[in-house]
């Protein structure tokens, strides 16, 4: 038997088809969270990179959460931009959701597979969700 926990929900956020991977998957208290785009009820969200990022992390938010883990959890986070230009933008973002805890971190430039302009992961531990 697998000690791997799989967390997926039955919303499909990337348009009408079926993503075939999980939201996230959980290792002894290592949780890995898929890339999540700027998307909410079927669609990228309007309003630019801005709106996006908001919608990106407010995903991996409620991943988090179904998990059990927080924002204060998150060692890693990758990021994909579409457009370099957005680096400053994303990283007001960023800096609302970690303020001066902000998690190791990598950021790329990236051709999207959806009309989005970002794309977020993240890794999270809790020593106490780990196996004796």
């Amino acid at each position: 038997m697998s000690d791997l926990i799989r967390y997926r929900s039955d919303a499909v956020p990337a348009g009408s088809l079926s993503l075939p991977f999980s939201d996230a998957v959980e290792a002894d208290g290592w949780l890995h969270v898929s890339g999540q785009v700027g998307a909410a009820d079927g669609g990228i969200v309007p309003g630019g990179i801005v709106a996006e990022s908001q919608q990106c992390f407010a995903n991996i938010a409620r991943i988090l959460t179904t998990a059990g883990y927080g924002w204060d959890d998150v060692v890693r986070v990758g990021v994909w931009l579409d457009d370099p230009r957005d680096f400053w933008l994303f990283n007001r973002v960023f800096r609302e959701i970690f303020g001066d805890a902000a998690p190791a971190r990598a950021c790329v430039r990236s051709s999207m597979m959806l009309d989005c302009k970002v794309e977020v992961d993240c890794v999270a531990f809790r020593a106490d969700r780990r196996k004796a």
